[in-house]
């Protein structure tokens, strides 16, 4: 019986670097975002240009709002990595990162301060973004350049 270890793995395109590039910069940034929030909260939320109304929000989060932030951020950072590091891994990690990512698009749609205060756009591009990543793990893992 053969194991993923005696089957060759397939050569790794250009473009698996620099979508792992790309996505570690993108994903870091997130995890330096939500490191600095939870650490200096807010000075750090006036340095970035928030509103009095979106530290309001912020202040308020639920508990369960901060692990939805934390899985989303750090699932994409792990995914970032393991896409670098050509583990299959990275397609669990950004689904993962996607569970996250939807908890937020959830609780800004139906919140309506976070929805005046911050509003949607921005969140699904985080989506929209958090997707093609998924959606490229899981294509070169089908393609056998992540094992």
């Amino acid at each position: 019986m053969a194991t993923t270890a005696d089957i060759p793995r397939a050569s790794a395109p250009w473009h698996l670097w620099a979508v792992g590039v790309i996505g570690l910069l993108w994903n870091g940034y997130g995890g330096y975002d939500y490191t600095m929030s939870h650490l200096q909260g807010e000075a750090y939320y006036r340095q970035s240009g928030m509103t009095d109304a979106q530290i309001a929000l912020m202040d308020t989060y639920p508990t369960w709002m901060h692990a939805v932030w934390a899985v989303g951020v750090w699932g994409a950072v792990a995914g970032s990595v393991l896409l670098l590091l050509r583990m299959r891994w990275a397609a669990h990690a950004f689904a993962l990162s996607m569970v996250g990512v939807i908890g937020n698009i959830l609780h800004t749609a139906l919140t309506p301060a976070a929805r005046e205060s911050m509003g949607l756009v921005f969140p699904l591009v985080i989506g929209a973004v958090t997707l093609f990543f998924l959606w490229y793990a899981w294509t070169m893992t089908k393609r056998g350049v992540l094992r």
